[in-house]
């Protein structure tokens, strides 16, 4: 029987609704046997992960999904625009002192970018209620698009606009002003590509590029950015991912076969209410092997 896996969820550590534990729970409940929480740019919620998989029979792989900027490094980067992309690290040692300063820069990096996206955001004429972020901010938790997002929804003085644009959930927002080319968008400073593999590689883990097809739309360039990131040394990709349809999954699984490269999948859980990324494996295979590697042993 194959193996029940689902490979990128979050907790409340990042920006999804349930703690820790209680996504293990609803993984096991859903009939995961491997799972990894994947958290933006922290490790904070891994080992009360580990803990409650061990007490719900789930194998849980210590991971993280780190935001990064792609420079255009392992290829030709004449005219490259820089964007950010996710890497995932599967099998890290996610209490040793290597990934937890590296992630500490990378989480000061991230604030100051959603702090950017904020002051975007009022700058077009949106109000905020920040009583989130800011708690966020005092504990220490990062805070990222989705808690901007959540800040806009909740300010009644938005409530027009937002029906005006049909805006009415953190996903459309996001869409709307916060992704690549949307008005209040603010791109990342660090780390690159490349600093994120080297990060999860000194860490012990393995790096995966996370859902490809969610970036980018065009097939050539998600193979050419494919065949860069293995040039910088990643050693595999999300082909399985809840939004990819049959033929880029196909095109991904059989470039990464070729190139020799992991394949990884997840329905990218973020809670039960989350309008896209509510339910594990929700996400296909159709019928192509995964090439999970050491990640099926790292739990």
């Amino acid at each position: 029987m194959p193996l029940r896996f689902d490979l990128q969820s979050h907790s409340t550590s990042s920006d999804g609704v349930l703690a820790p534990a209680d996504v293990v729970a609803a993984a096991a409940q859903a009939g995961v046997q491997l799972l990894a929480l994947s958290d933006h740019d922290t490790v904070a919620g891994v080992s009360e992960a580990i803990e409650a998989g061990g007490r719900l029979g789930v194998e849980v792989v210590p991971a993280v999904e780190i935001s990064a900027v792609d420079d255009g490094q392992g290829g030709e980067s004449a005219g490259h625009e820089r964007r950010e992309l996710h890497i995932l690290g599967y099998g890290i040692d996610h209490e040793g002192p290597l990934m937890s300063a590296q992630l500490e820069e990378f989480l000061a990096d991230r604030e100051k970018r959603t702090l950017r996206m904020r002051d975007a955001l009022r700058e077009v004429g949106f109000d905020l209620d920040e009583a989130e972020i800011e708690q966020r901010i005092a504990e220490g938790k990062p805070i990222g698009r989705p808690h901007l997002a959540g800040a806009v929804l909740r300010a009644p003085a938005n409530a027009e606009r937002l029906q005006r644009e049909e805006i009415d959930d953190v996903g459309s927002l996001i869409r709307g002003y916060l992704i690549e080319g949307r008005p209040a968008f603010r791109l990342r400073e660090t780390p690159t590509v490349a600093q994120a593999i080297e990060a999860i590689h000194e860490a012990g883990g393995v790096a995966v590029w996370a859902h490809p097809f969610w970036d980018i739309a065009d097939p050539k360039e998600v193979l050419d950015s494919l065949q860069r990131f293995r040039n910088l040394g990643i050693d595999g990709v999300e082909a399985f991912y809840i939004t990819h349809d049959e033929q880029q999954t196909r095109l991904l699984a059989g470039r990464a076969a070729e190139l020799g490269m992991l394949t990884t999948g997840s329905a990218d859980f973020h809670g039960p209410e989350n309008r896209q990324f509510h339910s594990f494996l929700a996400f296909d295979t159709y019928g192509i092997e995964p090439n999970l590697g050491p990640i099926a042993r790292a739990g």
